[in-house]
C-alpha cells in the first residue's frame, strides 16, 4: 500500500465531505468514520489504477458509496434471519392476524399543524430512524428519503423483492410505534 503526498493531501481536502456523506447515509458517527477510513485505505491500495478521468473527490465518493452499499448488504444478510421470527409479528398481531389493542396504530391528532415543519418532530423522527435495526433503517432511508425504486434498492442491498417488502413493512411498524410512543403520547400528556 502506497501513501503518497497526493493521497495525504486528499485526506486533508476530502475527509470532511466524505464523512458528511457517510453520516447522511448511515446516521452512525463511528460507522461513518470507519467507512471513510476504509475508503482511504482502498484508495491507497488502488491509487495506481486511478486513471484521473474524474476528479479525486468523485473517485473517492464512488469508493465510499460502494463501502456503504457493502456494509448494508453484509448487515442485512447477517441479521435478516433474526427478524423473520414469528415473535416479532406476534408483538403486533394476535393469532387471528388482527391488531393487538396495545399495538394498533393510533390516530395522530395533528390538528392543522404540518408536523414536518416542526423541528422537534423531525428531530424525533431522526431519533426513531437511528433506533431501527440497520437493515430496517436502510430500507426506509433508501425508499422514502432517497426515493429510490424498489428494484434498485433490492439490487443495492442484494436482497429479494419479498425480503425487501418484509423488511420495509416491519421497519414501518417499528417507526410508527416509536413515533407514537415518543411523540404523540408525550404530546398528549402535556
Amino acid at each position: 500500500m502506497q501513501w503518497t503526498d497526493e493521497l495525504v493531501e486528499w485526506i486533508h481536502l476530502y475527509t470532511k465531505d466524505l464523512y458528511k456523506w457517510a453520516l447522511h447515509k448511515t446516521s452512525d458517527k463511528m460507522l461513518s468514520e470507519d467507512l471513510v477510513q476504509d475508503t482511504f485505505l482502498t484508495a491507497a491500495e488502488y491509487l495506481h489504477k486511478f486513471e484521473r478521468k474524474s476528479q479525486p473527490k468523485t473517485w473517492l465518493m464512488a469508493i465510499l458509496k460502494n463501502k456503504i452499499a457493502d456494509y448494508y448488504k453484509e448487515t442485512i444478510h447477517q441479521r435478516s434471519q433474526k427478524y423473520v421470527s414469528i415473535d416479532f409479528l406476534e408483538s403486533f398481531f394476535n393469532e387471528r392476524a388482527h391488531w393487538r389493542k396495545e399495538s394498533a396504530p393510533q390516530n395522530w391528532d395533528c390538528e392543522s399543524e404540518n408536523l414536518l415543519d416542526n423541528p422537534l418532530f423531525t428531530q424525533q423522527i431522526e431519533v426513531c430512524l437511528q433506533k431501527l435495526p440497520a437493515q430496517f433503517g436502510a430500507c426506509i432511508r433508501l425508499k422514502f428519503l432517497e426515493e429510490k425504486k424498489s428494484k434498485d434498492i433490492c439490487q443495492d442491498l442484494a436482497i429479494s423483492a419479498t425480503n425487501y417488502w418484509q423488511l420495509l413493512h416491519r421497519a414501518k411498524l417499528h417507526l410508527r410505534s416509536c413515533i407514537e410512543n415518543n411523540w404523540f403520547k408525550k404530546q398528549g400528556a402535556r
